[in-house]
């Protein structure tokens, strides 16, 4: 009898540790541990079978000069690369099943609902619930979880669980907002409906103001493609913001006349909302429907509402709604299972969180310098990072452009010669403080400094990173357009494309990026300064659209 107690008790505890904290993650303190009884829904990643063999394919779809490039995945191929075992689903339904939690598995993730007790008792460990500093709802987490060997050996994770990531002002790269009398309004009003082209170029400079005119003007875009809903521009929106129809109306009338009367649709994603009523901030939502329109007129866009903290009043018993704090993930599985006829060609976000908030294993399925806070998911190789600038002739760099090193993403082949090139450049400066090997960001950059946005009725002046990414998602869009107009695959995978084209943009080599001015070992912070060439504060620099469709889509006219 001794015997078998003591090789049941070696079985129980054959288990391996999945992720764990060393301790609560700055800014955030514990408020009380979760009861058994709470609900709380995850989500188990199984481990795709061909996941290095997909990530090869996209890479070379994605390169101009390979014979694949341009042949885009569909949702059936895309999922053949994906899918897990049959080995994987079976164990890891089987092992939910043994707690009595009855699965829902979709390829190659696996969705449940339970109580805190059960999720407990499944992976070993205590949740609790924690609270960010700075404000947001109370999150349902733990500092480690483990799975049985068995279990452990088909799944890459299981979230919400070490994710200490907080959605809030952080996340919304908006640096400024402030509203602005109409009477500075009309200053640059007259300037932005110029209908000649001497006008346009008088209002190139983008000062004191932006407007989809001076845009247009400064990066040379004068293509203006045919409406299709073949062609579609999307943006995603979280925090319960919410893009205004109204105030869409009433910025075509004032700075985009030819687009009177386009709209966008709304998709709802995870619980998201489209209240129009809403005494929330919108001005992050007002922002990306309105640059990517005025860039990209008449492309149809749609807006994907991402609910993330839910609607209901947080109370003692019940501070957040099981499930509502994983906007991302929510977001990614909706898009990644959308018919391939439903799925636009550009998605603009222009949110993010620091990178080190996400646990490695759900930065790798979700596909700087340190002390300066790398983000996420700009740091993913197979995203676009977009950085800022203002001003003209010339352009520079602006100081809240944020942009470095990524610490766990290795720097892809496609940015080898650039990177490589700045790298050399800097010797050793701040070499001790950032990941010299990581992928570096951004790859891009557009303006980004007092932009005009209705907002709730009034006109304000916005600046961050999120006005300089809708900007470049409606160029991005005009070029997929001009080579659809051809009967051309959409460019897809964006980056290897960039980098063959490096010729097609403004280099910046003023202003600078600044950060670390929390840590001690710089006295006024640090800085990465815009450079010839590749730089991680612009990228490889601005747009100039008619060389882009020139490369893109030959033979389109800029006109």
């Amino acid at each position: 009898m001794m015997l078998l107690s003591l090789l049941f008790a070696a079985s129980a505890v054959s288990a391996r540790v999945m992720d764990t904290l060393a301790a609560i993650p700055k800014d955030w303190k514990h408020v009380r541990p979760a009861t058994a009884s709470e609900p709380i829904a995850l989500r188990i990643a199984l481990h795709q079978q061909h996941a290095e063999a997909l990530e090869q394919a996209v890479i070379e779809m994605s390169t101009p000069g390979h014979p694949n490039y341009g042949m885009h995945m569909s949702l059936k191929e895309l999922r053949s690369y994906t899918a897990p075992s049959e080995k994987s689903t079976t164990v890891v339904t089987q092992w939910l099943r043994k707690y009595g939690i009855e699965p829902e598995v979709d390829n190659d993730w696996v969705s449940f609902t339970t109580t805190v007790g059960a999720a407990s008792d499944l992976l070993g460990t205590s949740f609790a619930w924690y609270q960010y500093a700075e404000g947001g709802s109370p999150k349902l987490r733990t500092l480690s979880y483990s799975v049985p060997d068995e279990v452990a050996a088909q799944i890459d994770l299981v979230q919400p669980t070490t994710r200490f990531g907080q959605l809030g002002a952080k996340k919304s790269t908006i640096f400024e907002m402030h509203r602005l009398e109409e009477a500075e309004v009309a200053v640059n009003l007259a300037a932005a409906n110029a209908p000649t082209k001497v006008n346009l170029a008088a209002a190139a400079s983008c000062s004191p103001y932006v407007t989809p005119a001076c845009l247009k003007s400064l990066y040379s875009i004068g293509y203006t493609p045919s409406a299709s809903a073949n062609n579609k521009v999307a943006f995603c929106s979280y925090l319960e913001e919410y893009a205004r129809y109204t105030d869409l109306q009433s910025f075509e009338t004032k700075f985009v006349s030819a687009a009177k009367g386009q709209n966008f649709t709304v998709e709802l994603v995870n619980g998201g909302l489209n209240d129009q009523a809403s005494s929330d901030d919108s001005g992050e939502a007002n922002l990306d429907i309105q640059y990517i329109l005025g860039t990209s007129h008449p492309i149809p866009i749609v807006e994907y509402s991402t609910g993330g903290r839910g609607p209901l009043v947080p109370t003692k018993d019940q501070p957040t709604p099981p499930g509502s704090n994983e906007p991302y993930l929510e977001f990614l599985t909706y898009i990644l299972a959308k018919p391939d006829s439903a799925l636009p060609q550009t998605i603009s976000t222009s949110y993010g969180e620091e990178e080190q908030s996400i646990p490695q294993s759900m930065r790798t399925r979700s596909a700087t310098c340190s002390c300066s806070s790398p983000t996420f998911p700009a740091g993913c190789p197979y995203v676009t990072s977009v950085g800022a600038t203002s001003g003209s002739n010339p352009e520079k760099a602006v100081s809240f452009s944020s942009g470095g090193f990524s610490i766990y993403h290795a720097r892809p082949a496609y940015q080898s010669t650039a990177v490589a090139t700045y790298l050399k450049g800097i010797g050793s400066t701040y070499a001790a403080y950032f990941n010299a090997s990581g992928r570096a960001i951004p790859d891009v950059s557009a303006q980004g400094v007092n932009f005009q946005v209705i907002d709730k009725g009034y006109t304000s002046l916005l600046s961050g990173t999120s006005a300089s990414s809708p900007v470049f998602a409606g160029i991005v869009a005009l070029l997929n357009a001009a080579r659809k107009s051809q009967g051309n695959a959409p460019l897809g995978f964006l980056n290897p494309w960039l980098y063959n084209n490096t010729a097609f943009f403004t280099d910046i080599t003023t202003g600078y990026g600044s950060g670390c001015s929390s840590n001690r070992a710089f006295r006024s912070g640090a800085r990465w300064n815009a450079t010839v060439g590749w730089d991680p504060v612009t990228g490889l620099g601005t747009p100039k659209f008619d060389q882009l469709l020139a490369a893109a889509a030959p033979g389109v006219t800029n006109a």
